[in-house]
Order: structure tokens, then C-alpha cells, then sequence
């Protein structure tokens, strides 16, 4: 298989491009080198690998088309974006830019150039808006919603909001309608929480190993407290690399069965857990009390959202397999590599 990703060099790029060059797949790299850690993700597969890197920006429609033509991918994993909901707010006409422009971009190249090439967009749960609209219970650690015992499913109305909400959301529907309108093979990914190595945490993105990065430094010594959204009551079901790459690569092998759908992702009901809850688990492995503070919610934020995989496992033989706890304790050690 020939596969291309955009923002290969981010998080989930670096790990899929990983897989694929380990299990002998050819391999095309399209970033600009922006993000947070991408030039050290970039070092890190260069030193292990050979394969075609290109340092492209997915809002250059022409550079990007001449690659895609040139090469004619079997599947592309479309991955590069504007993640931040805070940064969207800050520059609204770039996260645009990058997010929706950058995908017609892509889509509007595979159309022209190479119809027969297979699209995988990773969008967001924030499509569905910020769920205010339903009731909610919660304890002292975890906010609940009783009216999706499963999980929340596809058939949930789309809601953007925030730019960021709005960008995705323009993006995720263009995917989709690509395979109406044009019959291409698309398929979009609506994630909840990811984590994992190769994974560079900021406050505002990777919230799971921004906050181990905060234990290991208090671990450390460092006295500051360090701050929390809202309450901490905040719910997501998080998803480790490994199940994310095996996700990824059984679609791309069945993605004539799954075009034109889009498909809730995340770890599951029994790997969901609240701020407090994931600072618990933090607190136990590092055997140490944290110090944090309460801050203001974060605008547009969801309460609780844990995605219901009935959908997705109806097309494809997947399901999470990594618990969180096994995936928090590595999730630490490779955080405290980085420090």
C-alpha cells in the first residue's frame, strides 16, 4: 500500500507513519513543521526511516495537488489541522484557513488528481457543539448523562460551535459530501480524547499528557500549582496510539465498505474518565498530593462526551484494547523521557 499523511509529524501522524514503514508500506509526509514537537517527531522517524518527506502546508492547494499527483496514494490519512478551540478563538481566519480550506485542499486534489485514493479525516466530537442542550448528573468526581447509557452515537444533531467547532465541522461535512457528490472514498473520524508517545502536550491540546508533565514536575519539586477548567468534573473517553493505529489501518483495508460514514471514536465507557479522576490516577502513580487551582471553564466546552462505538464496530473488527491504566503508566515514562 502507498499511503500519504498530512501533519505526519504530529501525534497521530508520527505513530501511524511508524506503523506503516515498519510493516514495509511506502510512504509520503506532507507538514510545514509548525505544531508543537513536530521537528523533534520529524528527527526522531528521519533517524529510523527512509521515505518521502515534504515540508508542504495543506493551505498551498498547488503544491499540494502537484504531490498528490505525482504520487497517487492508495489512502490518504488526512491529519493536519488548526486543534487548539482557544487558538480558533484567538485567529479565527487561520483556524479557517487551515482547517476547512486545507481539507477542500486535499479533497479537491484527490477529485482531480487521483479519484481512486482513499480519504480518512480525523474531525472532533466538538461538531456536536457543546451539549448544553441535555440534562446531566454528576457525584464529586464525574459528570454523567443518563440518556446515552452507551455512549453518545452518530445520530446526535450537529451543533458548531466556537470557530474551532465551526472549521472542523465545515471540513467533516466537505468529506462526507465528497462521497455523495463525487463518489470518493471518504470516511471521517470523530475523536474524542487521544494520547499516547510522540504525543508534545501544550495546555491547550493533549490535556492527558499535559497533566502527567505537571505531576512529574511537581514530582520533581517544582512548587507551582498548576490550573484547572471548571470544576474537573469534565468527562472523556480516551483513547491510547495503539488502538488508535489499529483503528486506522483495518479502515484504510475496508474502506470500500465504510465510504461516505462518519464514525464517534474514542475509548470507550470503560476508558472515560473526568479531570479529577485522571489526577487521581496520576496522584497514585507518582505516590504524591498534587496543588492545583480552579480557573473559569473553558468557553464552548463539553461536560461529559464519551463515544458510542457501535457503529464503527459494526464495519470493522476493532475495539480498544489498551486500558487506561496500562496506557497512563506509559504515557508517564514518556513524558519524563522528555523532560
Amino acid at each position: 500500500m502507498k499511503y500519504l499523511i498530512t501533519g505526519g509529524f504530529g501525534f497521530l501522524g508520527t505513530n501511524l507513519a511508524e506503523n506503516i514503514l515498519e510493516n514495509g508500506h511506502e510512504l509520503i509526509v506532507v507538514d510545514n513543521l509548525s505544531r508543537t514537537g513536530s521537528r523533534e517527531n520529524a528527527n526522531w522517524l528521519c533517524s529510523r526511516h527512509q521515505f518521502d518527506h515534504n515540508e508542504i502546508d495543506v493551505r498551498n492547494y498547488e503544491e499540494l495537488s502537484k504531490k498528490i499527483n505525482q504520487t497517487k496514494p492508495d489512502i490518504i490519512f488526512h491529519l493536519a489541522g488548526q486543534v487548539a478551540m482557544t487558538t480558533s478563538i484567538q485567529n479565527p481566519r487561520l483556524d479557517f484557513e487551515i482547517n476547512a480550506l486545507g481539507t477542500l485542499n486535499v479533497l479537491e486534489a484527490v477529485r482531480i488528481h487521483s479519484p481512486t485514493t482513499g480519504v480518512i479525516y480525523s474531525s472532533t466530537n466538538k461538531v456536536y457543539g457543546d451539549l448544553s442542550r441535555y440534562s446531566y448528573t454528576a457525584n464529586n468526581n464525574r459528570y454523567a448523562m443518563p440518556q446515552f447509557p452507551f455512549g453518545i452515537d452518530e445520530n446526535l444533531n450537529l451543533d458548531f460551535h466556537s470557530p474551532y467547532g465551526c472549521s472542523k465541522g465545515s471540513a467533516d461535512q466537505y468529506v462526507l459530501d465528497y462521497a455523495r457528490i463525487y463518489n470518493l472514498r471518504t470516511i471521517v473520524f470523530r475523536h474524542s480524547s487521544m494520547y499516547g508517545g510522540r504525543q508534545f502536550s501544550t495546555a491547550d491540546q493533549g490535556w492527558v499528557g499535559w497533566f502527567c508533565e505537571q505531576g512529574l514536575l511537581q514530582k520533581a519539586g517544582n512548587p507551582n500549582a498548576f490550573t484547572i477548567s471548571g470544576n474537573g468534573k469534565q468527562v472523556r473517553d480516551i483513547l491510547h496510539s495503539r488502538d488508535m493505529i489499529d483503528l486506522y489501518i483495518k479502515s484504510a483495508e475496508n474502506i470500500d465498505s465504510m465510504q461516505g460514514n462518519a464514525f464517534n471514536i474514542g475509548g470507550g465507557l470503560e476508558n472515560s474518565l473526568s479531570i479529577l479522576e485522571l489526577l487521581k490516577e496520576i496522584e497514585n502513580i507518582l505516590q504524591i498530593k498534587l496543588r492545583y487551582e480552579h480557573i473559569r471553564e473553558r468557553e464552548s466546552d463539553q461536560l461529559f462526551f464519551v463515544a458510542n462505538l457501535r457503529k464503527i464496530q459494526h464495519h470493522i473488527d476493532w475495539r480498544p484494547k489498551v486500558a487506561f491504566s496500562q496506557g497512563l503508566a506509559e504515557m508517564m515514562y514518556w513524558v519524563a523521557e522528555t523532560l
